[in-house]
């Protein structure tokens, strides 16, 4: 496990536009993000965006993939994506295999190691610990610890190392290493062990290397050490804590924390693999530092956690954490960019918590908004899966209009003024659905009963039409209006007026 602090939606670089329409479907998209179009986007729509590519590469080549293709050209098996919205998951969805071996399928079910993800989820137990009375998070941690004592090694006078420095990665503990695991047939160390660097570890020991809270540090050391004081102040089996202060009351049902995994569950967990697709020897590496790197879960347990923790942040869930101390997972201590648990920044005009994982063959990462409810789990068993979870995250944000790319709102912006629409019959609004593009720039027009007439730029979002007549239509959230061009009964063209009065028209595609 290399030692990441977070794997958090990441903006791309600015480039020239290829045309007046790329320019003003960025306004578009941008002016939307957070209004009330968004809110009621297609899902069926959207996903297909991110399934099958869009028409252009991208900065990095791979836009224009299919899901199937991403992941061949990168030599990742497996992916498992959950998306959710409104705080309520989307959809979920496996692709791939499970197993090069087994060639066993990816299902929503499929369980694989969410690697340093396990922290936040380890670390909602401690704080329902603290809640419970049973430690602060700012005692002082040899007074939690009875297995073990930490040697603040002259370091602790003026400032003790505490569970809130230790799960913010502040505590001035360092280890330099992350956690390689261990193959399910050796005999693997006991937590102490690790904390002081034991003959059977694989790891060198934990040490002071500064006095706690005075820098930021990323320290799965530190996270272990947290976790021998959770189960030695509850005086129990640290997976079985987890359990059930975490796991069963959210309904995360194809989690745990047993290291190594039962056979039980071995059935039908994925195979970690190299770089390049291929089976890595042993199906998959036990990891005693459990509440760091030894979680094995699913996207949509991972995605059912985030909106937990979304939901108490709010006072509108309490299964585990009262809303004061769910605050705890989402605020920054002030130094460094991690909370309790979860790293939180800013994209764009929306701040997102988030942790990335990286085990020996699996790769995860977990993005949610911080007030808003929408968010994304990913899950790889690769160790190239770092590069399919980015392009995955990136058409996620752009198909259902995350803020990550959305520019501040000018002071004394006005949404423009519109018509009031007419209402028109399917049988007409039918013969509009289609893809329309001029070279790069593209435009996909949906319909159905429910929701209407819609258009997906290729700039991101998905947002509903309006008819002032029978061609020409308008967006309520932005100064924008489409005209379609009609021979034979059949549209042919879409001309596509952006707010500077400026034109472009976008052929219709052949099938598409």
């Amino acid at each position: 496990m290399t030692p990441e602090s977070r794997q958090s939606p990441s903006r791309p670089a600015r480039r020239p536009g290829h045309g007046f329409a790329r320019i003003a479907l960025v306004a578009v998209a941008t002016l939307v993000a957070c209004g009330p179009a968004s809110a009621q986007a297609v899902p069926d729509a959207a996903r297909r965006l991110v399934e099958r590519g869009g028409a252009e590469p991208g900065d990095n080549g791979l836009g224009t993939l299919t899901i199937e293709q991403l992941m061949d050209s990168l030599g990742v098996p497996g992916v498992s994506v959950a998306v959710f919205r409104d705080f309520e998951i989307l959809w979920a969805q496996g692709y791939g295999v499970a197993d090069v071996l087994t060639g066993a399928p990816v299902g929503v079910e499929t369980v694989f190691q969410a690697a340093s993800i396990s922290k936040p989820v380890a670390a909602m137990a401690s704080l329902r610990a603290v809640q419970d009375g049973v430690f602060g998070l700012d005692d002082d941690i040899n007074s939690i610890l009875t297995s073990w004592r930490l040697d603040g090694e002259g370091m602790t006078t003026n400032r003790p190392v505490t569970p809130a420095s230790l799960m913010s990665h502040t505590s001035g503990l360092g280890d330099a290493f992350g956690f390689p695991g261990y193959d399910p047939d050796v005999e693997v160390p006991t937590v102490v062990e690790i904390l002081e660097g034991g003959e059977r570890s694989n790891v060198g020991r934990i040490f002071m290397e500064r006095e706690p809270g005075v820098a930021y540090e990323y320290s799965g050391g530190g996270v272990t050490l947290q976790q021998l004081a959770l189960a030695d102040a509850r005086g129990r089996d640290f997976a079985d804590i987890l359990r059930d202060d975490v796991l069963d009351p959210i309904g995360m049902t194809r989690s745990t924390y047993a290291q190594p995994l039962p056979p039980e569950w071995d059935a039908d967990a994925a195979r970690a693999h190299s770089s390049t697709g291929e089976a890595r020897g042993p199906k998959w590496h036990v990891y005693p530092e459990r509440a760091a790197a030894g979680l094995w879960t699913t996207p949509t347990d991972l995605a059912r956690f985030a909106i937990e923790v979304q939901r108490s942040v709010r006072g509108e869930s309490n299964r585990v954490l009262d809303v004061d101390h769910a605050r705890r997972m989402i605020t920054p201590v002030g130094v460094g960019p991690f909370a309790i648990g979860f790293s939180v920044g800013k994209e764009g005009e929306g701040w997102y918590f988030s942790h990335g994982g990286s085990n020996w063959g699996f790769r995860a990462t977990l993005v949610a908004h911080l007030s808003k409810g929408y968010g994304l789990a990913i899950m790889t068993n690769s160790d190239s899966g770092a590069a399919v979870m980015g392009e995955l995250t990136r058409r996620i944000q752009r198909a259902y209009g995350w803020d990550v790319f959305a520019e501040p709102v000018p002071r004394g912006y006005r949404p423009t003024t519109q018509a009031e629409p007419v209402a028109l019959p399917a049988s007409l609004l039918q013969r509009y659905v289609g893809r329309y593009a001029d070279g790069n720039e593209t435009m996909e027009v949906t319909h159905d009963d429910r929701w209407g007439l819609r258009v997906a730029p290729s700039a991101g979002g998905i947002y509903p039409m309006f008819a002032t007549s029978e061609t020409e239509f308008f967006l309520r959230v932005a100064p924008v209006s489409f005209e379609f061009v009609v021979e034979g009964g059949e549209s042919v063209a879409m001309i596509f007026h952006g707010p500077s009065g400026r034109t472009q028209r976008l052929s219709r595609v052949p099938g598409g």
